[in-house]
C-alpha cells in the first residue's frame, strides 16, 4: 500500500515542503531514498523501538521510502515521526483520511517521546503558505510555531498522541497564540536593562551617545570591568523592533535552534562571541 505524509525541510531561512512516500510489498527490505543524511538514515532504529515501546512494529515486508524532491538533501533527525506514521499508515496498522491536511515533524526518543526540532517558525510559515490545515510538531516547539497566523499548531509529547489522533480521532491541544499581545507584552521588559547600571557615567554617555546616532562603539578594558555587562545593556535603550524585525529574528533563531519553549522575540538579539574569535568567523 502506498501512503504520502508530509514534511518540511530548512534551507537557509525558509522550509521547502517534503513528501514522504511509503511502499509496503511483498519481500524483505528497508529502503530509504532521497537524498536522506546519516541522521535519516539511522532513523530506522528509533522508529522501530518507539513503536514496539507503543504496542505497534515495523511490519516484516519489503518497504520502500522516498523522500521528495529526491535531489534536495534531508539532514536531522525532525523526519522520525513523518517517517513512523507513514510507516503505520501504509502498513494498515492505522487508519487515517486526513494525512495530507498536515505537516509532521519530530524527533522520536526511544520510548516514543518527542523531542524539540529546528525551524519551527519557517515550517509553519511554508505550511499556511501551501494551504495545509495544520501543524503537528512537539511541544517544546509549539508556541513558536503558533506565531504564525492561520494555521491549526498541535504540540506533542508522544507518538502515541498523533497515533490516537489520526486513528481513532482522539482531539489533539491546539497552540493558539496571539502575535501581537504577545510581542508587546514584552517589549518595555528587557531582560537586560540599561537603568540596573551603577555609575560608569562617562560610558553610559558614550553608549548613549552611540545608540541615538548609530554609531560603532569599541569597548577597551581589563577583566571584569564591566565591558559585557554594558554592551549586553545597549539593545535596552535602542528603538524596539517592529513586529516585522521580531518575526525575522525569531525565524532566525528557530533555525538555529535558540528557541524552546518560547513565543515571539520581542527583544533585540545579543551576541557575545568568544574573545578568541577570529574576524572570519564572527
Amino acid at each position: 500500500m502506498l501512503t504520502k505524509v508530509y514534511g518540511s525541510s530548512v534551507f537557509g531561512v525558509d522550509a521547502t515542503t517534503i513528501t514522504v512516500e511509503v511502499n509496503i510489498d511483498k519481500g524483505v527490505g528497508y529502503h530509504l531514498v532521497g537524498l536522506p543524511d546519516n541522521a535519516v538514515k539511522e532513523s530506522n532504529y528509533r522508529i522501530a523501538a518507539a513503536l514496539l515501546n507503543n504496542g505497534y512494529k515495523i511490519p516484516g515486508k519489503k518497504i520502500t521510502i522516498n523522500m521528495a524532491p529526491a535531489d534536495l538533501r534531508k539532514e536531522g533527525s525532525a523526519y522520525d515521526l513523518t517517517l513512523a506514521i507513514g510507516i503505520l499508515t501504509a502498513s494498515n496498522q492505522i487508519k487515517s483520511n486526513d494525512l495530507d491536511k498536515y505537516i509532521i515533524m519530530g524527533e522520536l526518543s526511544l520510548d516514543g517521546s518527542l523531542q524539540p526540532i529546528k525551524g519551527a517558525l519557517p515550517i509553519a510559515i511554508k505550511a499556511r503558505e501551501e494551504g495545509f490545515e495544520g501543524f503537528i510538531l512537539p511541544m517544546e516547539n509549539a508556541k513558536e510555531a503558533a506565531i504564525e497566523p492561520g494555521l491549526k499548531v498541535y504540540g506533542v509529547t508522544n507518538i502515541s498522541e498523533v497515533i490516537s489522533f489520526f486513528d481513532k480521532g482522539t482531539p489533539l491541544e491546539q497552540i493558539i497564540v496571539d502575535t501581537k499581545e504577545e510581542f508587546y507584552k514584552a517589549l518595555d521588559f528587557p531582560e537586560y536593562d540599561f537603568a540596573d547600571v551603577k555609575g560608569q557615567e562617562s560610558i553610559k554617555r558614550c553608549m548613549e551617545i552611540a545608540a541615538a546616532g548609530g554609531h560603532n562603539i569599541i569597548l577597551i578594558g581589563p577583566p571584569g570591568a564591566g565591558k559585557t555587562m554594558l554592551a549586553k545593556r545597549l539593545p535596552s535603550i535602542l528603538p524596539p523592533m517592529t513586529l516585522h524585525e521580531a518575526l525575522e529574528t525569531t525565524k532566525i533563531h528557530s533555525v538555529v535552534g535558540k528557541i524552546k519553549n518560547m513565543g515571539l522575540m520581542s527583544q533585540r538579539p545579543f551576541r557575545n562571541p568568544h574573545h578568541t574569535t577570529s574576524a572570519v568567523i564572527v
